[in-house]
């Protein structure tokens, strides 16, 4: 296994690895004792593969977890727990939304349109596991918004996702840029309250495509 410095490591005699997926488990794991956490690098993206740590100290904490889950009073903390993260989920999404129907900025001829383009880009960046630019932090909403407006045009009004880009450094990213001026000069078009042909503008097509659920 090789570790962050590129140095490989050799897991210790009679450990274990517990794969992804009991976050719990996963937490008391890390924090009771020495342990491997195991992390495959895609692209920009890291995925966890697991933790590595002493057999007999995981079937320990896995005891302990088992005793726990079944007092009632720990089914009771989860479900406050989840209701509590569906107000704030809620809340967000709703935010979101705005953020990206202020973005728009869509003359009041279009306000229509707004809406619906508002709703389908939260709908779609804003859940949990999206992996979207929406669930980062790290950029204020407005930025979020921007950024995930841009993605969703890319992916329902161009050919994106079916060219064929080189395989050349950078080669994507300048596709992205190009396809992004695209967008925005698209978007021109709402926020001027221009007219446009509705059979041949391709919001206009991903729109009806999508309330007809294609």
């Amino acid at each position: 296994m090789i570790n962050e410095h590129g140095v490989t490591e050799t897991v210790p005699p009679h450990w274990e690895l517990v794969p992804p997926g009991d976050a719990a488990l996963s937490r008391r794991i890390k924090g009771d004792g020495p342990s491997l956490t195991v992390v495959e690098q895609k692209g920009r993206k890291r995925f966890s593969r697991g933790i590595w740590a002493p057999a007999d100290r995981i079937e320990a904490i896995r005891r302990e977890l088992a005793t726990e889950r079944e007092d009632p009073a720990y089914q009771r903390k989860l479900d406050a727990g989840r209701r509590r993260r569906a107000v704030i989920q809620e809340a967000y999404a709703e935010d979101f939304r705005g953020a990206v129907f202020q973005f728009l900025g869509f003359a009041e001829v279009y306000r229509e349109e707004a809406g619906a383009l508002a709703g389908l880009i939260a709908a779609h960046a804003v859940p949990v596991g999206s992996g979207t630019v929406a669930r980062t932090e790290r950029i204020p909403i407005e930025d979020r918004a921007a950024a995930a407006t841009v993605a969703w045009l890319r992916h329902q009004t161009t050919a994106y996702d079916s060219m064929r880009i080189a395989r050349v450094r950078g080669e994507r990213r300048a596709v992205r840029r190009m396809l992004a001026q695209r967008s925005l000069q698209l978007l021109a078009n709402y926020r001027s309250g221009r007219p446009v042909d509705p059979e041949t503008c391709p919001l206009q097509a991903a729109l009806r495509r999508l309330a007809q659920g294609v």
